[in-house]
């Protein structure tokens, strides 16, 4: 992996993160200040992450101009692992079943964001 693949799995990552915190943070004030029940979070928070693995990898695969699909995917595997480290080593629980579907589906999502945002800036010529 060269400098410039690397710092396109960086910018996807923030992406990422930054889309996940924001949507939390607006569904903390939801279920606050409004009538939002919980079992309807279920859903909308799967909808959230898949949009915004679907951005990051989308913006590591323009960033990477090429291998978008390796780019995306693994910066699906890199959003898995950080959620995996911190419920595994903060709450001592590993995935259940229902978490692992969910975060291939993130991988997934995510490694066609990276297709897309290659294709989107013409990626790179092969010599």
């Amino acid at each position: 992996m060269n400098k410039q693949q690397f710092t396109a799995l960086l910018y996807g990552w923030i992406i990422v993160l930054g889309l996940i915190l924001l949507a939390s943070f607006i569904l903390a004030l939801l279920l606050r200040f409004s009538t939002f029940n919980e079992p309807a979070l279920t859903w909308v928070t799967l909808v959230i992450g898949l949009i915004s693995l679907f951005i990051g990898g989308m913006v590591a695969g323009a960033k990477s101009k090429a291998k978008g699909w390796i780019i995306g995917a693994l910066t699906g595997m890199g959003f898995t692992l950080f959620t995996f480290l911190v419920q595994y080593l903060g709450y001592q629980v590993g995935f259940s079943m229902e978490q692992t579907i969910h975060h291939t589906a993130y991988i997934l999502v995510a490694l066609f964001g990276g297709v897309i945002g290659v294709n989107i800036t013409g990626g790179q010529v092969e010599k």
